[in-house]
């Protein structure tokens, strides 16, 4: 028998049906996208290489790590500096993600439906405050406020902790919120009717569900505080020395690493070797955000089976 005219021959088993021209060209032009990103982090690490790797030739290791930093000097010690940062970053996250994730939890479990649409907008809003309008605020009304508290000064690595733990809250509330509304609904009812109470399911069920999730939204509040400049170089005190180890150690004046970048770069000549221990502190910078990155990924379980090819 011969087949019927006008139907079409079937296709071949082993023969998928021709991909629209919009599918692929969307496809290319995520591919593009997705290698160029990968492209410019290479290229900006290569740039900070050329610049700074100088300055480990320059300067020994052990004035490096010395404790001075006075480049009129001659004196490079970036110890100060790593301490500073060190500092107001440990500040911020143990101010910053007890909040950021009581608050999302109250938002994402408790808060009636008409309260949560009021906060998180606004929570939201927050994120968007420039930095520089943070720092001055702080100069003006936080600084003061703890000086007036008994504090030598009001430009201290607590100030610089507490502005920067503001800045990281609308990102942990917002990411874990988010986090915490993803999850299935069976989660929670199963373990009601398990008979587990309802601050045993957020606590048990819920919150390790969202880990992935609530460890991504803590590790970008740690690296908001990490990379900020502009509002710790207003509120530290710009002094670029280590603070006693004791009680006061909060209250003294600190420098950053990011806030020395930032004071210093357009003060130097280029090519100098003031100028490539700048770019050694910004490989310093690269390589502390990496491995903070790399944390999280071994937290989430990032090297475990991977999605390729849209494939499971």
């Amino acid at each position: 028998m011969t087949a019927q005219q006008g139907v079409p021959p079937p296709l071949p088993v082993d023969e998928a049906p021709p991909r629209p021209k919009r599918e692929i060209v969307i496809e290319t032009f995520i591919r593009i996208a997705g290698v160029s990103t990968i492209v410019i982090i290479i290229l900006i690490f290569a740039f900070l290489l050329k610049e700074g790797i100088p300055a480990f030739f320059k300067v020994s290791i052990t004035g490096l790590l010395a404790r001075r930093w006075y480049p009129i000097e001659g004196m490079y010690g970036l110890l100060p500096l790593l301490v500073g940062s060190l500092l107001v970053t440990l500040g911020a996250v143990v101010i910053a993600v007890p909040l950021g994730l009581t608050t999302a939890v109250f938002l994402g479990e408790l808060a009636p439906p008409w309260l949560r649409e009021i906060l998180k907008p606004i929570i939201e809003v927050l994120a968007g405050i420039p930095s520089i309008v943070l720092g001055f605020l702080g100069w003006v009304v936080l600084a003061p406020a703890i000086q007036n508290m008994g504090a030598p000064s009001g430009l201290t690595a607590f100030t610089g902790s507490l502005i920067l733990a503001y800045m990281a809250l609308p990102t942990i509330i917002s990411i874990t919120e988010d986090a915490l509304y993803a999850m299935p609904k069976e989660y929670r009812d199963g373990s009601l009717a398990l008979g587990a109470t309802q601050w045993q399911t957020i606590y048990k069920v819920v919150l390790p569900a969202a880990r992935s999730g609530v460890v991504m939204a803590v590790m970008l509040g740690i690296g908001r505080a990490i990379g900020e400049t502009m509002a710790v170089m207003l509120v530290t005190g710009n002094a670029a020395n280590i603070p006693p180890l004791n009680g006061s150690i909060y209250f003294q004046p600190i420098r950053t690493m990011t806030a020395t970048i930032a004071a210093e770069m357009g003060e130097v000549a280029s090519g100098s070797l003031h100028y490539n221990v700048l770019f050694a502190i910004g490989i310093l910078l690269f390589v502390i955000t990496f491995l903070i990155n790399s944390l999280a990924t071994k937290l989430i379980g990032g090297n475990g089976n991977r999605r390729r090819g849209g494939q499971i």
